[in-house]
């Protein structure tokens, strides 16, 4: 791998129900992420995962930002233009 690497995760123009789908699981998963890892925490170590404390809150606001958006997208007859690229680097 060279020093960093590129991912195109999304990448196209989508309807609302498509962005609403795709954003939705998008966030959902990562959310379903962190709630597992915290569990995994709590049960193994007896005390919470900070960073998925922390990371929790802040993806269930994006994702109400998200709703807010496919709303007013939905409301002016708009379509969404959605592009995520995921940057993979090694770190010592």
């Amino acid at each position: 791998m060279t020093k960093m690497e590129k991912l195109q995760l999304i990448a196209g123009i989508f309807s609302n129900e498509e962005a609403h789908e795709i954003l939705n699981n998008v966030f959902t998963a990562k959310i379903h992420f962190h709630a597992m890892k915290n569990f995994s925490s709590e049960e193994r170590f007896g005390s919470p995962d900070a960073i998925a404390r922390k990371r929790i809150p802040e993806l269930t606001e994006e994702l109400v930002k998200v709703e807010r958006i496919i709303q007013e997208a939905k409301a002016k007859g708009k379509k969404l233009a959605i592009s995520s690229e995921i940057n993979i680097a090694f770190i010592d």
